[in-house]
């Protein structure tokens, strides 16, 4: 009878996750729909009220692919997504064309300029700004937009100013001197901030008040501010995660203690023959993982000094051979290719393990994938750089071998293709390499269905880069992309990470397979159901509907709950490394595994909810506020594993050989001390005090030199450089020690 209960419990929650995974999805896709159909349109033109045609058709368009071609994100940001040293673009262009429209009336009413004005007088002007700005004139029947002789004359000064800029460069933005020349080009790239610009400030039919962007940015020039709706749904988002934590205590409590910990073995139950061809062919992957982390970590230097320096590295005037935009490309990039290589990697090395050996040409086909790696790194980064110099003449070889502009996925389109192809081939030899164990009923099984099922979903879930094609308009692009970067990174990564805890420590005999495989499904289950619709968290103000704002706040809330709870998985883990024995052997590993809870809670939970509801991300989209998250959650997390995984391996692989820890001790410390400096020295002061500036002057000037460049903003970019240090001290420790025992392994 007992048994009976046991298997209808365990069919329930599988059932749950399934029903959770199709029905997050089905409101997931249908949100899209409605982006898709509500987003800001693109006029086919742009005519002032005497008549003259400002942006003819198309060129809004071809404006976008200019934008991307250059680096789009990587070169400031539009609504608030991208890079943070030049402007937002958006709020930029919005907040001069309103500074231009007011000089007009000033010059128009009293011949002086607009600030030597009185107060009331201002006021007056500002009102009629808004009744100018506010209304939308779009005509669908035409597909023209209307804008007042003021707009076109703003229009007109504004395409000057962007060409002298882009022409010239400007140091306090890191763009250099010729970062885009080609006159009619500049006109096109106009033409986007101003339609990005009209669709942050103009109402949504059918919500007064209410812009496409949902009155992003703040600017009280237009009166874009807050709305209602984002101020309800905060306060929503904040009562549902409240009653989620209560909700995830009062259950802890009931349930009846269950101890999934073991006794572990009398030796090491992971491998215990020699290594097979496979295997030792995938320790080179190792290989790739330390160099692409150590040029990730240079890059990463080179692109943190441009925010102060400008256009160069100390004296030496970099951006002529390698701009800003280029090195925070590669900056970003290589984090998401290394530590996909490490997870590679240790799916590739622990198969053979489990199936009992190497399927027939194992080895050559692991040689393949790695050909391909090199091939997708080598290539993306090579367009990359040739796309923003400007060496591509044809648009649509840009498009598919050069920049994409989108942050996260700047690959190529043929690079994203092949990468996509890389992750099946590799699902693939895991999969030949397990399926022997897959036939076996053995206690390890359910784990071993969970771990090929998350592997998969790492496969799969990637190609959803390729849901946006040349053209495609700029919200429904961001709806794919942030399929890319939270269901693929922040939501499948995780699963991922936890089943490859749960199935390694059980290989290891550390844990109950049964009772782990529960957890593991019960921990998914609550984590997806708030991970996967909330991924429209970051879409508030993308030219989406308020429903989105609407799911994102509360579901994006959700997923806060089981990080909460991550420490006690911390110290089950530290437990773990405490056990005597050939256990010791992986005290470090498990030791980067407790960091990895660690920087859960901290980099994905707490930082990660400072930004998320709409009134916070209101004032903070695109501040250094979002790096916060971004370093703790991306290395803290998922960087921090790939390590685990790398260490994990190569002690697997060697289990007679003695370790010199010292380096290793030193590398965990420092770059887990270094990290947090980072960002509570640098990265959390800035973020704040520039939120201060958007709240009580508007989102431009949190983003402008003016403010960027005061001594206490460049003091306080300056102190990254000590939490920076150590923590490239403890990288250099780890590639030089991982390095050291992979020739070791070699000789051996």
């Amino acid at each position: 009878m007992d048994t009976i209960m046991t298997w209808t419990v365990q069919r329930f929650r599988q059932l749950l996750l399934l029903v959770v995974v199709l029905g997050s999805f089905s409101v997931l896709l249908y949100a899209g729909h409605r982006i898709q159909q509500e987003a800001a349109p693109i006029p086919q033109r742009v005519v002032s009220d005497d008549g003259v045609t400002l942006i003819s058709a198309g060129e809004i368009e071809e404006g976008q692919t200019v934008w991307q071609a250059m680096g789009g994100m990587q070169v400031g940001s539009v609504w608030g997504h991208g890079s943070y040293v030049a402007p937002d673009w958006t709020a930029d262009y919005l907040h001069r064309e309103a500074r231009s429209i007011l000089e007009q009336y000033a010059q128009q009413q009293s011949g002086i300029r607009y600030d030597a004005l009185p107060t009331q007088t201002q006021a007056a002007l500002r009102e009629r700004l808004r009744l100018l700005i506010r209304p939308n004139t779009y005509e669908p029947h035409t597909g023209t937009l209307r804008v007042s002789a003021e707009r076109a004359r703003a229009f007109s000064s504004l395409t000057a100013y962007y060409s002298q800029l882009f022409q010239e460069g400007r140091r306090e933005f890191a763009i250099p001197a010729g970062a885009l020349r080609d006159p009619h080009k500049l006109h096109l790239l106009t033409a986007f901030f101003f339609w990005s610009s009209w669709a942050a400030s103009t109402d949504r039919p059918g919500t007064p008040g209410v812009s496409y962007t949902n009155n992003w940015p703040h600017e009280p020039l237009v009166q874009n501010r807050l709305t209602g709706d984002a101020v309800v749904w905060t306060g929503v988002s904040i009562i549902v995660l409240l009653a989620g934590i209560a909700a995830m205590v009062w259950w802890r409590a009931a349930q009846a203690p269950e101890d999934t910990r073991k006794e572990p073995a009398s030796d090491d139950p992971l491998l215990r023959a020699q290594l097979t061809p496979s295997q030792r062919a995938s320790l080179l992957y190792f290989g790739v993982v330390v160099v692409l982390f150590l040029l990730q970590i240079v890059v990463g230097v080179i692109t943190a000094h441009f925010g102060v320096e400008g256009d160069g590295f100390y004296g030496v005037p970099l951006s002529r051979w390698l701009p800003y935009v280029i090195t925070r490309t590669w900056h970003t990039q290589l984090g998401i290719f290394w530590i996909a290589t490490a997870w590679l990697a240790a799916g590739l090395f622990v198969a053979p393990s489990i199936g009992g050996g190497d399927p027939k040409g194992q080895a050559v086909l692991v040689y393949v994938l790695l050909g391909a790696l090199f091939l997708v790194v080598g290539g993306s980064m090579a367009g990359q750089w040739l796309s923003v110099m400007h060496r591509f003449s044809d648009d649509t070889a840009r498009f598919y071998f050069g920049h994409s502009g989108y942050e996260y996925i700047d690959l190529g389109r043929a690079f994203q293709i092949a990468l996509l192809l890389g992750l099946f081939l590799w699902v693939a030899l895991v999969l030949r390499a397990v399926l022997p164990a897959l036939r076996r009923p053995d206690a390890q099984r359910g784990l071993l269905i969970l771990f090929c099922l998350s592997a998969l979903a790492i496969a799969g879930f990637y190609g959803a880069a390729l849901g946006y094609g040349h053209h495609t308009h700029l919200a429904v692009a961001e709806y794919w992309r942030w399929w890319v970067v939270h269901l693929w990174v922040e939501g499948f990564f995780e699963v991922f990470a936890t089943v490859v805890f749960a199935f390694l420590f059980a290989r290891l005999g550390l844990l109950d397979p049964k009772s782990t495989e529960r957890a593991v499904i019960l921990s998914s289950t609550i984590f997806l159901s708030g991970g996967i619709i909330g991924t429209l968290h970051h879409l508030y103000f993308s030219s989406s509907p308020t429903m989105i704002m609407a799911l994102g706040s509360v579901f994006s809330a959700l997923e806060v709950v089981p990080l909460v709870f991550i420490g006690y998985e911390a110290w089950e883990h530290l437990r773990m490394s405490q056990h005597q024995g050939w256990v010791q052997k992986y005290r470090y590993p498990i030791y980067f595994f407790v960091a990895v809870a660690f920087w859960n809670a901290v980099g994905a939970g707490l930082f990660g909810f400072m930004i998320n509801p709409p009134v916070a991300l209101y004032f903070m989209q695109g501040l250094n506020t979002t790096p916060v998250h971004g370093h703790a959650a991306l290395f803290g997390v998922y960087g921090m594993l790939g390590l685990a995984l790398t260490l994990f391996c190569m002690r697997a692989a060697a289990p007679e050989r003695i370790w010199n820890e010292r380096p290793l001790r030193a590398s965990f410390w420092l770059m887990n001390v270094g990290l947090l400096l980072m960002l509570l020295l640098s990265l959390l002061p800035v973020g704040l005090l520039q939120t201060k500036a958007s709240v009580e002057v508007g989102y431009w000037y949190a983003r402008s030199p003016e403010f960027m460049q005061t001594p206490l903003m460049n003091t306080l970019r300056w102190l990254r450089v000590v939490g920076d240090t150590l923590f490239g001290l403890g990288a250099l420790a780890f590639v030089a020690f991982s390095i050291g025992l992979l020739r070791a392994q070699r000789q051996t």
